[in-house]
């Protein structure tokens, strides 16, 4: 099949328009059209059934996407390394992780990246869903779990706990909060049963709401959580990397928490020695040495 012919279907099936993908590949609309009419006729099928609001893809016609996707991302990857082979560290780096760590931690640490970097381009993905590795939906990933997928470098950052946190507003006027027996008298914040989440945070929700029922206020992401704390709602579960960002939370019933949770940093083994990954990767080490020692260093003062 003619690459070029390949090349325009992708960008019409990507927009479901034949002016879009014109405007986007800088053709008039009937040359978009003309190639996709000689890329059927080639292909003896019809690849989009044509309506008043676009076009959509017939069945042959996915079947042809999803392998045009699959070359547009080991293009991509092509020309990453290529443009790795570079001494000046530049371009477009695709980082994924969760929402809270993302939010919480991560991005408010990017400026000093920034600063020594001003020509790398960060695209941060939030999200709780496992992007493919691999098939470069992303670059490098940041996870609460150890990536199952093959092919991939994995490097453990830290590990962290989800641990109960109030602000000094709300206990000051609610009163004392000594013993977990007492979490019926006060709303619970936490993450929702039906959001993705570390086992061993619902595992410590499951044990507290063992106890007498509190009431529940119910967030899909830790930021949610954290906002709700701040907003004097209730005694929120929370990941233990906030209390350095937030010096006004304040941990409650100090013995109960829940296991240990690794964080995982991980991309593909083709990218070993691509630079951004490299100065990404650092940078994210020498931060969390920094954070532990900040911590470390905070718990000394108040000892």
């Amino acid at each position: 099949m003619d690459w070029d012919k390949l090349r325009i279907f992708h960008a019409v099936a990507d927009a479901g328009s034949l002016t879009a993908a014109g405007d986007t590949l800088h053709l008039s609309q009937s040359a978009v059209s003309r190639q996709i009419r000689a890329l059927e006729e080639s292909l003896s099928t019809i690849l989009f059934h044509r309506h008043a609001r676009g076009l959509i893809l017939t069945e042959q016609g996915e079947l042809l996407f999803d392998a045009t996707k699959s070359m547009s991302r080991r293009l991509d990857a092509a020309n990453a390394r290529i443009k790795d082979s570079a001494e000046e560290v530049f371009g477009e780096l695709k980082v994924t992780t969760t929402t809270g760590f993302g939010t919480l931690w991560l991005a408010p640490r990017l400026p000093a990246l920034y600063e020594k970097y001003p020509d790398l381009n960060i695209d941060l993905m939030l999200e709780e869903r496992v992007l493919d590795l691999p098939m470069r939906e992303a670059d490098v990933a940041i996870r609460m779990k150890e990536p199952s997928q093959a092919d991939l470098v994995r490097k453990k950052l830290m590990t962290v706990r989800m641990r109960l946190y109030a602000s000094q507003t709300y206990l000051d006027k609610v009163g004392g909060f000594n013993e977990i027996e007492d979490i019926g008298r006060h709303r619970l914040i936490c993450q929702s049963p039906s959001a993705f989440q570390v086992a061993a945070g619902a595992t410590l929700v499951g044990h507290l709401l063992g106890y007498d029922k509190p009431s529940l206020l119910h967030v899909n992401n830790y930021f949610g959580v954290l906002q709700a704390v701040l907003s004097n709602l209730g005694i929120g579960v929370l990941p233990d990397y906030v209390t350095e960002d937030f010096p006004t939370l304040v941990r409650v019933l100090p013995d109960v928490e829940s296991g240990e949770v690794p964080v995982f940093l991980a991309y593909p083994e083709e990218l070993r020695q691509s630079k951004r990954i490299m100065v990404f990767r650092d940078f994210v080490q020498d931060e969390i040495i920094a954070h532990r020692r900040r911590i470390r260093d905070g718990a000394t003062l108040v000892g």
